[in-house]
């Protein structure tokens, strides 16, 4: 029994390379034979190879100066933040809150035996994650180093060390994400904050590498007596890098008593997590009843501001811009002083130019709010609900509009307004930069349901079909990113012959048509294709 539920897990754990979710069938051997070539490329090739990359411009001079544990402490911690991050939010789902745990706690299967089972799917998740960092480190090591017996000891069991550490992280926070969700009515808000944090700090550390090694390298004596001072566990973690016998029995014991603690403690806890778990999915359907009666405008409006909230997939990749444009605005208002006096010295006193840039600035940052374009798309098999209800398609589909219109119009007021305060333009230009924003926000939320509507595709199974791989979505992006720079570009273009109030004018006025035609469209054809769509 054992054995199934492993071979099930790891099927489970590699599905994307074995069936197409797009399509809804298996791959081809070829087809899969591929798609792992491809992965390993990614992940050993690319992120293996910038780490790699770190570690040749590390490892020498630490060596030099007898400092391998440092070199291999630094990394050890990064392999364990990595593979933490990348495995806590599948144990919390694999563990506590997976679909099936209902029925195999049903049937007569020991639960330590699901438990293995979940816990060897985290396990190599996490060895993946961790892996790309550790291993091309021990290799640069054994490289630079001598390859004696004792180093390619320490290679293997820091990463092993590494990988099983990653593991109790990993069910210790997954156990902890999996209660506080279980109180929380949506957790998709938590996922999204903690990726846009991990991705802040990667790309953070990636663009600063070379400075913190530097400085790594010019203070390694001083780093290092104040490890061993006050740190000296990760002394020992990085003299188990370098092949230390004592260490290594040291380190090794602590990792394994702590994962017998993990286990004792999730052995006691799975079965109340998990029936948490299954308690709040059948709270569902009451907490909607308790929600109370909406208007139908009122009920439409919400239902897409649900399907938004509930999935960090559609808000990390539609929903950016309400971050961004708020963060715009706090940038402005900071470097108000070094603003303007570029714009002064790149622009000069043109009255409404500053007006242009800003406006043409902010449309590029709004359009990374592309909300409509995949809504269609994402009431996948279930548009027959939607279909049957007594509101007419005009009304679905407005819906739509608005919510993408509450979810941008108002940051990117919010902005406008902190860039005319903080830059204080002439009068056109703060009313260039306040007006056409919103008036290219609406043309962008109605080009993106158009889009949608033509070319629709439901009968995905996986919602990073629509969402980031749909041919309306890149159009949509694609078209925002042109009509933001064709009004930028264009004005420099004309500027020395055109006057800059009678050009804004008339893109305006093109926009307002553009604007109305689409939405007489997506209310008439639109609605009329919508309601027949299957």
């Amino acid at each position: 029994m054992l054995k199934i539920l492993v071979k099930k897990q790891l099927l489970e754990l590699n599905r994307g390379f074995f069936y197409d979710q797009k399509k809804g069938k298996s791959r081809s051997k070829a087809a899969s034979i591929v798609l792992i070539i491809l992965y390993a490329l990614l992940i050993v090739g690319i992120v293996g190879g910038m780490f790699a990359a770190f570690a040749f411009a590390a490892c020498k001079p630490l060596v030099s100066i007898d400092a391998g544990w440092l070199y291999f402490a630094v990394f050890g911690l990064i392999a364990i933040a990595m593979g933490t991050f990348g495995s806590v939010f599948s144990t919390a789902d694999a563990l506590y809150n997976a679909r099936d745990n209902d029925l195999l706690l049903s049937m007569p299967i020991p639960v330590r035996y699901i438990i293995i089972s979940r816990l060897l799917g985290t396990y190599l998740m996490g060895l993946l994650f961790s892996a790309v960092v550790i291993v091309p480190a021990a290799v640069v090591y054994l490289i630079t180093a001598s390859v004696t017996l004792q180093a390619v000891f320490g290679a293997l069991l820091i990463t092993l060390t590494v990988s099983l550490a990653v593991l109790v992280l990993s069910c210790i926070l997954g156990w902890a994400v999996a209660k506080i969700s279980a109180r929380l009515k949506n957790k998709s808000f938590i996922t999204v904050l903690l990726s846009l944090a991990f991705f802040a700090v990667y790309y953070y550390l990636y663009f600063n590498a070379n400075v913190f090694i530097q400085k790594l390298i010019e203070n390694a004596s001083a780093i290092s007596d104040k490890i061993r001072a006050s740190a000296y566990p990760l002394y020992l973690f990085g003299r188990l890098g370098e092949g230390s016998p004592v260490a290594a029995a040291i380190v090794t014991a602590a990792v394994l008593m702590a994962f017998a603690l993990c286990w004792l403690l999730i052995s006691k806890s799975f079965l109340k997590t998990a029936a948490v778990g299954s308690s709040r999915r059948s709270d569902k359907a009451r907490r909607i009843r308790e929600s109370g009666v909406k208007s139908p405008r009122g009920a439409l409006l919400a239902k897409e501001f649900r399907r938004f909230t509930q999935s960090p997939l559609y808000m990390l990749n539609c929903g950016l811009g309400i971050l961004f444009m708020p963060a715009a605005a706090v940038f402005v208002i900071i470097k108000a002083d070094f603003l303007r006096s570029l714009s002064a010295e790149l622009l000069g006193d043109g009255a409404g130019a500053l007006g242009v840039v800003l406006a043409a600035a902010l449309c590029l940052i709004a359009s990374m709010n592309d909300m409509t374009s995949p809504s269609v798309s994402l009431e996948g098999k279930s548009l027959w609900v939607v279909q049957s209800l007594p509101v007419s398609p005009q009304s679905v589909l407005r819906a739509k509009i608005e919510m993408h219109l509450l979810l941008t119009s108002v940051p990117a007021l919010l902005c406008s307004v902190c860039a005319v305060i903080a830059l204080r333009p002439d009068p056109l230009s703060a009313v260039v930069a306040v007006v056409f924003p919103q008036l290219f926000i609406l043309l962008f939320a109605c080009f993106g349901l158009f889009l949608n509507i033509k070319v629709p595709n439901l009968s995905w199974t996986n919602e990073t079909v629509p969402i980031k791989q749909s041919l309306p979505v890149m159009l949509a992006l694609f078209g925002g990113w042109g009509i933001a720079i064709l009004f930028g570009g264009l004005y420099f273009l004309l500027s020395g012959f055109v006057n800059t109030a009678v050009y804004c004018a008339v893109f305006a006025a093109v926009t307002v048509v553009l604007c109305i035609l689409l939405f007489r469209y997506i209310m008439k054809k639109g609605a009329e294709t919508f309601a027949h769509l299957a």
